[in-house]
């Protein structure tokens, strides 16, 4: 069990975006009699899966999909299934980046070489 000021530490995020997560209901703290947030194991493995699909570039509601289907199927299989399938089409969109980021890294070689030989003749 952690407690929110825990938990932030642990992902290196602010208390105020796990607040905003159980907001979206992503994450569901249990309380204490005084009426404090404590996150059992659960809640830290589905803030661990939050804090990883952000940090690859999935959307909350991408993430919060993914952290829904580990409540109803307890198997995990559901989950890991649109894992994948979320992942498949996240890689698709990093190839078509990578791809992009190439074509202007060669039309900017193009152009500097360009450049370089009007200098040369100046």
């Amino acid at each position: 069990m952690k407690d929110i000021t825990a938990l932030a530490q642990a992902y290196n995020v602010t208390t105020r975006t796990i607040r905003y997560y159980e907001e979206l209901g992503l994450l569901k703290p249990e309380r204490t009699v005084g009426n404090k947030r404590i996150y059992p194991k659960s809640e830290v493995v589905k803030m661990k899966l939050i804090v990883r699909g952000k940090k690859y570039g999935f959307t909350l509601d991408e993430i919060k999909e993914m952290i829904l289907l580990i409540d109803k199927d307890r198997t995990g299989k559901q989950q890991l299934q649109r894992t994948v399938s979320f992942g498949q089409e996240k890689i698709l969109q990093v190839e078509g980046k990578i791809q992009e980021l190439q074509e202007m890294k060669e039309e900017m070689e193009q152009l500097l070489v360009e450049f370089e030989g009007k200098l040369k003749q100046q």
